[in-house]
């Protein structure tokens, strides 16, 4: 049997009588996610949320030590198309950052503070409508233009994250407006495009820092697809259970992440768990596993994840440079140019698609995607 919580609504596990896959049906039936859990006010977290506790998981957040050592990147993009030294400098800083941290912040990168704060309250106000307005928009059939759930990979992975999910493909070819939601329709339509442009920017000095022309990534198609995945992380009355992300790489090329200021995003450097900071104004840009495959690991993508937090809800916004599951044949793999008797190719070559459907399938389990594809 399903043990239900006290208004008979949500599921909730029972230590004697558990079935977690009779559980994540249950909760994923109630379509309304980790937030519909939160208004009906459950006391202590389902157990399809609780992870396994291993050192790896749960060690600190950060200690003294790797906050006194660890300084996290922050990239000024000012007027650098105006002074060629300032140029020169700031690729050797996203070169740096690149190769030994694979994340970065950057600070004026041409993306109004205004958009960017509206683009939250959208995420916002999305979550916010009653639960059975949302739950007319939960799917897990990915070939919609909106998709609303909690976890795509609710049914594969070890654990269940405390966080929900919207998101959708804004280009190559972007959605038909009337199919998106009011409460962020055009917020969606305009923050894409500006990233759009950051992003096409960001790979011109991700070209060259790799010593090739700037316009190489654009022109294998490294701009082309964008998918803009808005999360939401609740409040969590047991943190210390849960993660609002599993540890992870991202799928794609590049990522660029709009996160508000509760903060939670942590990178493994070194082998420490390193908060990104909220810097008001800033936006963090890390290098996804197919940008290191096209490198040859001169970039590296790197493992990060998101604790859950007391406060809430948490509201980020990560736009996806990749053509993931869209219908695009395009082969990538180790860039010729960057290969020598001396440096050979580390992987074979795969296509978006391929490497996102791998990722569906397999989830999120602390495993890197990318030693799938090595030669």
């Amino acid at each position: 049997m399903v043990a239900t919580a006290g208004d008979g609504s949500v599921p909730v596990a029972t230590q004697a009588n558990y079935d977690r896959t009779t559980e994540l049906k249950a909760f994923d039936a109630t379509k309304t996610g980790v937030k519909g859990l939160v208004d009906a006010g459950v006391a202590a977290i389902p157990r399809i949320f609780h992870l396994q506790p291993t050192p790896d998981n749960f060690d600190p957040i950060s200690d003294g030590e790797s906050e006194t050592h660890f300084s996290f990147p922050v990239i000024d993009l000012g007027g650098i198309n105006e002074n060629p030294v300032r140029r020169k400098e700031v690729v050797g800083e996203v070169r740096e950052a690149s190769a030994t941290w694979g994340f970065f912040q950057v600070t004026n990168h041409g993306v109004a503070p205004s958009v960017m704060e509206e683009m939250m309250e959208g995420v916002r106000r999305f979550h916010d409508q009653d639960g059975e307005v949302r739950s007319q928009w939960y799917t897990r059939d990915l070939a919609k233009p909106f998709v609303y759930n909690t976890n795509f990979d609710l049914f594969t992975a070890p654990a269940a994250n405390w966080r929900d999910t919207f998101h959708c493909a804004m280009a190559p070819q972007p959605p038909n407006p009337e199919d998106l939601p009011s409460p962020c329709r055009d917020i969606l339509m305009e923050y894409s495009k500006e990233v759009m442009k950051l992003g096409s920017y960001l790979f011109e000095l991700m070209s060259e820092a790799l010593g090739l022309n700037p316009n190489y990534l654009k022109d294998i198609g490294c701009a082309e697809g964008l998918a803009v995945v808005c999360h939401y992380y609740p409040a969590c009355l047991q943190p210390e259970l849960t993660l609002g992300a599993t540890n992870h790489s991202d799928d794609d090329f590049l990522t660029v992440l709009l996160q508000d200021r509760i903060g939670g995003l942590q990178v493994l450097h070194q082998n420490h768990w390193i908060d990104v900071p909220p810097t008001p104004g800033a936006l963090v840009v890390n290098i996804g596993d197919l940008l290191q495959l096209l490198s040859n690991d001169k970039f590296k993508s790197v493992e990060h994840r998101v604790v859950a937090n007391y406060v809430g809800p948490r509201v980020s916004v990560a736009s996806f440079f990749g053509s993931g599951l869209t219908a695009v044949s395009r082969a990538f793999g180790p860039i010729k140019e960057l290969l020598s008797e001396d440096n050979p190719p580390k992987y074979r070559e795969t296509t978006s698609r391929e490497y996102t459907t791998y990722l569906f399938a397999k989830g999120l389990d602390g495993i890197s995607l990318l030693s799938h594809f090595k030669l």
